[in-house]
Formats: C-alpha cells, structure tokens, sequence
C-alpha cells in the first residue's frame, strides 16, 4: 500500500492529468468530485471513467448546491461566454468563475483526508493557460495549506505537515498534455467543456474548449 491522498477529481483534462502523477508517485488516490447544481455536470461520468481506468482506491461525489447562490454562469442562468480571443481568456476574471469553488472543494477533501488519515492532497489549478480564477493562483493554494495545517486535529497532534500538491501551477496546456500522454492519460475520456450538449458533446467554443484545443494544437506542433 502507498501513502494515502485525497485528489479534486473533475473529469477534465487537468484533473485526469493530476490523477495519473498521483498514481506514478506511489499514491494510493481517494477522488472527490462534486455535483454542485453546474451546467456541466456530464463532467461527473467523465469523473467516474478517469476513476476507473486511472486505478483510484475509491471516487466520491459530495452533493452540495451552489445554485443557491448562483454568482456564475455555471451555477445560475446566466449565458457561457463563446468565442472569446486568447488576449480576452487571459484577463479578467470571467463570469464563469463560481465564487469560493476551490475553497470550498479544498475543504471537503480536507475533511476527508482527515478521517483517512492522509496527509497529502491533489488539486489541477494552473496559473499559466488558465481562465483569470483567483483560487487558482499559488499564493491561495499556500494560504489554504497554512489554514489546512492549523484547522485539522490530525495534523496538529502529530506534528505531520499537510500538503496540498499542484503538479500543473506552472505548466502550460501543451505541457500539461505531453505529461498526461506520457502516463498513459486518455483524453477521450475527459470533458473540459462549460456548456456541452445533453449527449455530453463539448460547444467547442467556451473558454475551457478553446484553452483545450490550444493545448492540443501547440502539442501536436512541438511534437512534429
């Protein structure tokens, strides 16, 4: 047996990317993933496939509703953005941002990374190709870390540190897809879209698609 993590799994390309270095470094992954009342939520089978085929110890999907607030294009009716040029994705913080997302994740898997007694948790946040999210920046994800180290019994009475791990923070797309291949990660599996059909079909036109495609466009030509 490895050492135990708890890992935010969306059935994204990030996250199945994330899933795959986890097992490569010994990791027995316990998966948390969140029915949270998005648009997307196709993405939870993409979840439960990457789950599978990636070997996790065990997929959770924790029921919370973030409707309730709304705040998002993904939590309320609100329309996705379409089309918009890199210059556009790259600032800003775009109305697809759901308010205190990561923080709120981040605590449940801190919850139950407590109960397992695991010291180490996974997260695919990246600040290189990413949509302008502030919970997605290295300084929340040392804040959090700090927090998760002074909020937790387990951690204060043994004297072990809490990580919170974020392989992709300072990877591009490309370079986060060229990890995954060479892991094994089958990206037919994930989804990445904010909006895609009832069939699970991606739009291929919001911000998530085209930072998507971008990846896989400048992979292709670094690889040729």
């Amino acid at each position: 047996m490895g050492k135990k993590a708890v890992l935010l799994l969306s059935g994204g390309l990030d996250s199945a990317t994330v899933l795959a270095i986890a097992k490569s470094q010994g990791y027995d992954v316990y998966a948390l993933s969140f029915k949270y009342g998005q648009r997307h939520a196709v993405e939870l089978q993409a979840a439960d496939r990457v789950a599978a085929k990636l070997d996790a110890t065990e997929h959770k999907i924790a029921e919370i509703d973030l409707r309730l607030f709304g705040g998002s294009a993904l939590t309320a009716d609100i329309a996705i953005p379409k089309n918009r040029s890199n210059h556009d994705i790259g600032h800003g913080v775009p109305i697809t941002y759901v308010p205190a997302r990561n923080t709120i994740f981040l605590s449940f898997a801190l919850a139950w990374a407590e109960v397992l007694g695991a010291y180490d948790i996974f997260i695919g946040v990246n600040a290189v190709d990413y949509s302008g999210y502030p919970d997605c920046r290295p300084e929340f994800i040392e804040s959090f870390e700090k927090t998760a180290n002074l909020a937790t019994s387990y951690a204060i009475e043994s004297g072990q540190k809490i990580q919170i791990h974020t392989p992709l923070i300072n990877l591009s797309k490309s370079e986060i897809i060229k990890l995954g291949l060479q892991l094994g990660v089958d990206y037919s599996m994930t989804i990445s879209c904010y909006d895609p059909s009832p069939q699970g079909q991606a739009c291929g036109t919001c911000d998530s698609c085209i930072l998507r495609a971008k990846g896989f466009a400048e992979h292709a030509i670094i690889e040729s």
